[in-house]
C-alpha cells in the first residue's frame, strides 16, 4: 500500500518545490480620463485601484472641481480604490515643464492642508493618498524643497490617522538619495510606504533604479506610475512591438523584487500601470493600452494576460 502511494507524493512534492514563486503585489491603473470607466476592455480587465492626480488646490477652480467629482464619483460607483496623489496646482504645466512663477511655487504645509481636509470632507471614502507626485522631479516645485514634502506628508498623516499614505513619491533619478536624506531629515522615518516612477528600468531593461530605491527606504514600495511606452521621441521610436515587450518586462521586474525570500517581507506591493488612455500622434509621450478610439494596441492584450496573472 505504501508503495503504491510514494509515486504520487513524489510527483506532487516536484510539482509544489517546482512551482515559481506566487506574485504578491496589487495591480492598478493610472490615468486622467473618466471615460476609461466605460471602456468594456478597461472592464474585461476587473481593476479594483486607479490611482488620480489631483492639484492640491483642486477646489478653487469649477471646471477642475466638476473633473474631480466626476472621476472619483464614478470609481466610488465601480467600487473601485482611488490613490489620490496630489500634485502642483493646474495651469503650471505646459509645454513639458512647470512654471516657476511666484503662483506656481509650493505651497506652505497650511495651504496643503487646507486643500486635504476640503478633499476628505468632499469624499469621505477616499482613503489612499500620494502626498506629492514625483517630488524629486526637476519640473516640480519640491525638486528642490524636500523638507517641505516631508512637512505636507506629516500634516496629512495627523489629518488622517485612519488613511494609508504614500509618503514620498520618486523619478528613479540622480538624486534619490540626496532629495530622500532631506525628506528624512523632518519626516524622522515615519513613511511606511514609498511610490517610484522606474520608466528608465522598465524601457531599457535594467534594474538599477529599482534597486537603489528598495536600499533607500524602509518598508513597502509602490510602483505607482509605469508602464512600457509606446512612443517618445527621441529615445523611443513609436512601437507597438517594443510596448507591448516591455510591459512584459515590468511585470517581470516587479515579480523580481517581490518573491518572498529567506523569510523577509515582499517590498514591492502594488504597481499602476500608466496609461489607459492613448494619445495622437502628434503628442510627445504615449504609453496608452488603447488607441484614442479605445481599440486595443498589442499592449493591452500582453497587461490583461499578465495583470491575471500576477494580481494577488
Amino acid at each position: 500500500m505504501h508503495r503504491r502511494f510514494l509515486p504520487i507524493v513524489a510527483l506532487l512534492l516536484c510539482a509544489i518545490f517546482a512551482a515559481p514563486a506566487q506574485a504578491n503585489f496589487k495591480v492598478g491603473m493610472a490615468d486622467q480620463n473618466a471615460a476609461m470607466f466605460d471602456s468594456p476592455r478597461f472592464k474585461a480587465l476587473k481593476i479594483k485601484r486607479v490611482r488620480y492626480l489631483v492639484p492640491y488646490d483642486w477646489f478653487k477652480i469649477a471646471s477642475t472641481t466638476a473633473e474631480v467629482t466626476n472621476f472619483m464619483d464614478r470609481a466610488r460607483a465601480d467600487r473601485i480604490e482611488v490613490l489620490v496623489h496630489f500634485t502642483a496646482k493646474r495651469g503650471c504645466y505646459a509645454n513639458g515643464r512647470y512654471s516657476r512663477g511666484r503662483s506656481c511655487r509650493a505651497p506652505t504645509a497650511r495651504t496643503y492642508r487646507k486643500g486635504f481636509l476640503r478633499f476628505r470632507s468632499k469624499f469621505p471614502s477616499a482613503k489612499t493618498f500620494g502626498v506629492w507626485n514625483e517630488a524629486n522631479h526637476a519640473s516640480q516645485p519640491t525638486f528642490k524643497k524636500p523638507r517641505r514634502a516631508a512637512r505636507y506628508f506629516l500634516t496629512a498623516r495627523a489629518a488622517c490617522r485612519s488613511c494609508k499614505f504614500v509618503a514620498a513619491d520618486l523619478l528613479d533619478a540622480t538624486n534619490m538619495e540626496r532629495w530622500m536624506a532631506g525628506f528624512n531629515s523632518v519626516a524622522k522615518g515615519r513613511g511606511r510606504i514609498f511610490g517610484l516612477h522606474n520608466y528608465g528600468d522598465v524601457n531599457r531593461k535594467r534594474t538599477q533604479g529599482t534597486t537603489r530605491m528598495l536600499r533607500l527606504v524602509p518598508g513597502e514600495v509602490w510602483l505607482t506610475e509605469t508602464g512600457g511606452i509606446l512612443a517618445f521621441k527621441p529615445a523611443f521610436p513609436r512601437s507597438q512591438r517594443r510596448q507591448a515587450n516591455r510591459t512584459k518586462n515590468m511585470f517581470r521586474l516587479a515579480n523580481k523584487y517581490d518573491r518572498r525570500a529567506g523569510g523577509r517581507r515582499s517590498r514591492i506591493t502594488r504597481l499602476y500601470n500608466y496609461q489607459w488612455t492613448g494619445v495622437p500622434r502628434n503628442f510627445g509621450f504615449d504609453a496608452g493600452l488603447v488607441n484614442p478610439n479605445g481599440s486595443a494596441r498589442k499592449a493591452y492584450n500582453t497587461f490583461k494576460k499578465l495583470a491575471r496573472r500576477y494580481d494577488r
